[in-house]
């Protein structure tokens, strides 16, 4: 793994056994995350996009081995993840940190915000209660909360403030990558953007490497340099943010970019209308598994699945499409 790499996934499956019957015998499996793979360099922010149940959330946990792996490889930091024993993996997990969606499900309704924030360094045996008093006010501060929060509890607090609380968590220990799961979609928009701004200037602070996940474009567009497009458990398509969103190839990309409200009345816009449902990932389509709802499909994209492959021999630009010459200029 080149140095410039802090994360590299290969052909990650997350696949889940249905089971049913009186033997409770497994009848159907759960293609959740079907064989994915990308690196993140040090330093940089990469995005995940894709409508709900894509499985974008079960590949951040995933790499944090919350959910264990079907099969794949995972590499943080040259060091193995998939196969790391599990006292190995509580130690490296000090550089691997996780921000949750629900800021009020994710936190402990009965401690206090000063416990909570205490818990990691409990947890790794790090300095005195003294110094982790010290500690706990510091990270408040750095999340734009004031020290007398310590004593309160986080139902005492607006959904901003407990997002900000479950950051100051995250960044606790100092971490080098930070994944972000859809850390904005349970707040108010006129929040949002507060606390997209905070992650940035912790990245910049900290020198931490981000993934983003998130449904919402807009919101992943303002923070990644790169971003990955998920469907139905794999990635159809990869680029830099800027030229993704100036030139998306995947007819699915291309969708959900049409998507996205123009806040200007007057200006008309060509919508890309998807048609038809999400295929259950129990039983995904044969094939290209977008095909069924895709406007240009011909007869080998239902028999023939696509491999991600790069454009133009550009190893950041990836489509996974037996058409996408003809979206290229």
């Amino acid at each position: 793994m080149s140095k410039d790499v802090l994360l590299r996934v290969k052909d990650l499956k997350m696949h889940y056994p249905i089971r049913g019957g009186v033997l409770f015998r497994q009848v159907a499996t759960n293609f959740a995350v079907d064989g994915i793979s990308f690196e993140i360099n040090r330093g940089e922010t990469l995005g995940i996009v894709g409508e709900s149940g894509c499985g974008k959330s079960t590949v951040a946990k995933a790499i944090l081995r919350l959910y264990e792996p079907t099969s794949g490889e995972v590499e943080f930091d040259g060091r193995d993840i998939i196969n790391m024993p599990k006292g190995d993996l509580r130690e490296i997990r000090k550089e691997m940190q996780i921000i949750f969606q629900d800021p009020m499900e994710s936190l402990n309704s009965r401690h206090t915000v000063g416990t909570i924030l205490e818990e990691p360094y409990v947890i790794h045996g790090i300095g005195s209660r003294a110094d982790r008093r010290k500690w706990v006010v510091d990270l408040l501060d750095k999340v734009g909360l004031q020290s007398d929060a310590v004593d309160r509890f986080p139902h005492e607090f607006s959904g901003g403030q407990r997002q900000r609380i479950g950051i100051a968590r995250a960044i606790a220990l100092n971490p080098k990558l930070l994944i972000c799961d859809e850390p904005v979609s349970a707040l108010d928009v006129s929040i949002q953007s507060q606390i997209l701004n905070l992650l940035v200037d912790l990245q910049r602070e900290l020198d931490l490497t981000l993934l983003f996940i998130a449904h919402d474009l807009a919101v992943v567009k303002h923070v990644s340099d790169r971003i990955a497009v998920m469907y139905l458990g794999k990635i159809v398509e990869m680029n830099e943010a800027e030229k993704l969103y100036s030139h998306p190839v995947h007819p699915y990309t291309r969708a959900l970019l049409s998507s996205i409200p123009v806040p200007d009345p007057e200006k008309k816009k060509v919508h890309d209308v998807l048609t038809g449902e999400v295929p259950s990932p129990i039983n995904p389509p044969a094939g290209c598994h977008f095909h069924a709802r895709c406007p240009y499909a011909e007869e080998k994209c239902s028999k023939d699945r696509p491999e991600l492959k790069p454009v133009k021999d550009n190893p950041n630009w990836l489509v996974s499409c037996h058409l996408m010459d003809n979206f290229i200029n």
